[in-house]
């Protein structure tokens, strides 16, 4: 599971390094303890009519999906994660598994480790330090209590695919993000790719990623911290 990750980046940092051609939101703050319900960003790639190119778009979005049939937000926080195993099958995620795929940009995430004397916060990042991908879905909700044309009629949301844990950090937490390697992101995103088989096909064939732990303070249990400090190794 993650539930808790770092996103330091600009909107200028991810349109550089995602290679993306357009900015929808450029108003992102950078966060060291992301948490349910935040705002996150995301990258995704769009066609707007059947004539025009594919573009590479950042949007932003809340963090835990409401699926487009939902009556209400309330189920949003308990939606963070989708299980790589079952995203094609479940009611709430196989339409976005389907055509809205994304990815969400991170420099890692924070996990929790069962040990004898308590939790042990594990802070878990790229072994070369570059900025992470995590495989995503997001769906994009009609209020129902507010009319059409309403600038706030429609709520884009977004959840993190997860998948077990190596051997290597299994021990830490069983479940870990799905990373997008960056020769897979066209791939990934190609909004052409509609058929189970073939979304089935791409979450298969994704590399096992290589990630460093750190064992980082308690700091981070509270959503009220946040800073560069809370990535740094415990004392």
């Amino acid at each position: 599971m993650c539930g808790r990750f770092v996103m330091s980046y600009s909107a200028a940092d991810i349109q550089d390094f995602y290679l993306v051609s357009e900015v929808v939101d450029r108003d992102m703050a950078a966060s060291w303890n992301v948490a349910p319900t935040d705002p996150i960003p995301v990258v995704l790639d769009r066609r707007g009519n059947e004539d025009e190119a594919v573009t590479r778009k950042l949007v932003t979005a809340r963090w835990g999906l409401v699926p487009s049939w939902a009556k209400d937000t309330k189920g949003a926080a308990r939606l963070i994660n989708a299980r790589m195993e079952t995203v094609t099958e479940k009611p709430s995620f196989r339409k976005a598994a389907a055509s809205r795929r994304g990815l969400i940009p991170g420099d890692g995430y924070y996990e929790w480790e069962k040990a004898p004397g308590g939790k042990i916060p594990t802070y878990l990042y790229g072994a070369d330090e570059q900025p992470l991908a995590f495989a995503a879905l997001f769906e994009n909700w009609p209020d129902p209590s507010l009319p059409d044309g309403h600038p706030e009629k429609w709520l884009r949301t977004a959840t993190i695919i997860t998948t077990a844990a190596t051997d290597a950090l299994g021990h830490i937490h069983d479940r870990t993000p799905l990373i997008v390697p960056p020769d897979m992101w066209t791939d990934w995103l190609d909004p052409e790719t509609t058929k189970e088989a073939d979304v089935r096909a791409l979450l298969d064939s994704m590399p096992e990623p290589h990630l460093v732990p750190r064992i980082v303070s308690d700091k981070v249990n509270y959503v009220r911290n946040n800073g560069p400090e809370l990535i740094e190794a415990a004392a």
